[in-house]
């Protein structure tokens, strides 16, 4: 589906697998204030707009321009690390949220009680670079019952360090209920493509 992408500057976590890392700086990108974002997604008329980082809840402006984003006619959603609380996010926002997993570094940093905030719409998406990470994430799925929720959980191997095709035998054997989820931005237009 056609998106726009919102990419807010600024994240306080140091994932591994960081494939974003010029927008780990505050002061990396431009400004914009919220009233031109929501401006210039509006002329774009894209039926999905996407506000992901570095870390948006880091950032004070993020909730306001979420808010500002529901007003237009498109779907609106928010990725996050998951290493803040997703209570303020207003309804409508559909909210991903990317479990930290071992090998992240950063698994320390889950705010495991975003678990119990889930409603329909969001989605878990796992980040998996090895053998371990992967059954990490499997036991939590299935200690958590995640499941059972309905959600989309996605798990998606490491661009260049873990194999879709080994992770896929993986997910066969344990018969685990997730979807392999692929950086289709790297699968079209290269991994290092940035801006696309």
């Amino acid at each position: 589906m056609a998106c726009t992408l919102i990419r807010l500057a600024g994240c306080p976590l140091r994932c591994a697998y960081c494939d974003t890392p010029q927008a780990q700086a505050v002061d990396s990108g431009g400004w914009m204030t919220v009233d031109e974002i929501v401006r210039h997604v509006s002329e774009r008329q894209r039926p999905l707009v996407l506000v992901t980082g570095g870390e948006p809840l880091a950032q004070r402006n993020c909730i306001p321009l979420l808010e500002g984003l529901l007003a237009l006619d498109c779907i609106v959603q928010l990725e996050t690390s998951g290493a803040f609380s997703i209570a303020d996010v207003p309804e409508g926002v559909r909210r991903i949220i990317d479990v930290k997993t071992p090998d992240s570094g950063e698994a320390k940093r889950n705010y495991l009680e975003n678990l119990g905030l889930l409603r329909a719409g969001d989605e878990l998406k796992f980040v998996i670079c090895s053998r371990e990470d992967y059954e990490w994430s499997r036991d939590l799925v299935r200690s958590y019952e995640l499941a059972r929720m309905g959600l989309p959980l996605l798990f998606s191997p490491v661009w260049g360090k873990l194999s879709p095709l080994e992770m896929s035998q993986w997910l066969l054997e344990d018969q685990l209920p997730v979807r392999l989820h692929m950086q289709m931005h790297k699968v079209i237009w290269g991994a290092e493509a940035t801006g696309v």
